[in-house]
This record gives structure tokens, C-alpha cells and sequence, in this order.
């Protein structure tokens, strides 16, 4: 039995060295590439349909705050501060109104909003594993929420490749701090493209 449980704690360590190499070689300093806008390229000619009044631009960078908060508690491993924040998030989602944009974009920003607020609700209920199930979708719905609102602030999309087949997310920082598997890989992807 001794002997069972030595070999099993050796392909443990071992896995576990294969899995921070992996990550590891992976987070070698690369240029982030810079993001073109190109699904919206068309709109940004014409300043005038890009005009956005305050108040929406404000919600939107709401948004953005909730969401940056609700990464930092789940890189924190805070299971009670992510729901906390889930919710939070879930309101400030409900309180964007998208009619200002363009019809096409309306439509977009309506599906990306509805979807977005049933993952931050499902994590202000779940346990962190779960909660971190529904931030990868949640980072892909508020990344193109940015394509359409656009941002003030500098963003970088980070990637990890060892969660769930590969997975992204934003942050305000360049400095990778791993939301999907926090204290226990918490330097593990790479800045994939930057957003401004």
C-alpha cells in the first residue's frame, strides 16, 4: 500500500512539474499585438456615429470596473468576494442601455448584455470552481462589448493555454495574475493582444 500511494505522490509531482513547465514556457515575453477594431473599422470613420453621450460611456466603463474586480477576487481565490462581485456586475449589466448605437450594434450589445448577465448572476450563486466555469464565457462577452462601446483605458487580453483547452480574459495590467486557476497557477498565460 506504501508503495502505491509513493508512486501515485511521484505522478502527481510529476504531472504537476509538466504542467508548470508547460505554462511556463508559454509566458515568455512576447510583443503583445495591438488590436485593430476591425469588426467596427467601418463605423469609426465617421466620428459623428461614434459619438457616445456620458452617461452610457460611463456605464459602460462600470461594466469594465465590475468585471476587473470580480477577476481580481477570483486571482485572489475569494469565493464570497466573487459573488458579491457577480452580482454587482449582474446590475450594472441590467442598467446598460444600448440604444444609442447603431441598430446592428443595439442588437449585438442587447445579446452580449442578456448573456453576460446570466453568467455574472450564475456566479453571485456558485462555488469558485463554477464561478471561474462562467468567467470564461463572461471575458469573451465583455471583450465584445469593448469591440462595439470601445474603451478609455488600455487593456490586454491575456490568454492561458492549460485552462479549459485555452482561455482569455482582460485585465488593466500587463502583468499576467491567473483568474482561472489563481494561487495554484497564478503566473501562468501571456498578453495576446493589447486594446485601446
Amino acid at each position: 500500500m506504501k508503495k502505491v500511494k509513493r508512486t501515485l505522490g511521484m505522478m502527481a509531482l510529476a504531472a504537476t512539474t509538466v504542467l508548470a513547465v508547460s505554462c511556463k514556457d508559454v509566458n515568455k515575453n512576447e510583443p503583445a499585438a495591438p488590436m485593430s477594431n476591425e469588426m467596427h473599422q467601418e463605423s469609426m470613420d465617421d466620428k459623428d456615429d461614434m459619438a457616445m453621450n456620458d452617461n452610457q460611456d460611463a456605464k459602460a466603463e462600470a461594466i469594465l470596473n465590475d468585471y476587473f474586480n470580480l477577476k481580481d477576487a477570483l486571482v485572489g481565490d475569494d469565493n464570497d468576494k466573487a459573488k458579491e462581485l457577480g452580482n454587482t456586475l449582474a446590475q450594472s449589466l441590467k442598467s446598460f442601455d444600448a440604444s444609442n448605437y447603431s441598430d446592428n450594434e443595439t442588437s449585438e450589445l442587447n445579446d452580449i448584455i442578456e448573456d453576460a448577465t446570466e453568467h455574472a448572476e450564475h456566479i453571485s450563486e456558485s462555488d469558485i470552481k463554477h464561478q471561474r466555469e462562467h468567467f470564461k464565457i463572461l471575458s469573451k462577452d465583455v471583450t465584445d462589448m469593448v469591440a462595439i462601446t470601445g474603451t478609455k483605458t488600455k487593456l490586454y487580453e491575456q490568454f492561458c493555454p492549460m485552462y479549459d483547452g485555452g482561455t482569455a480574459w482582460l485585465s488593466k495590467e500587463e502583468n499576467v495574475l491567473n483568474p482561472y486557476y489563481g494561487s495554484s497557477m497564478l503566473r501562468c498565460g501571456k498578453v495576446q493582444r493589447e486594446i485601446n
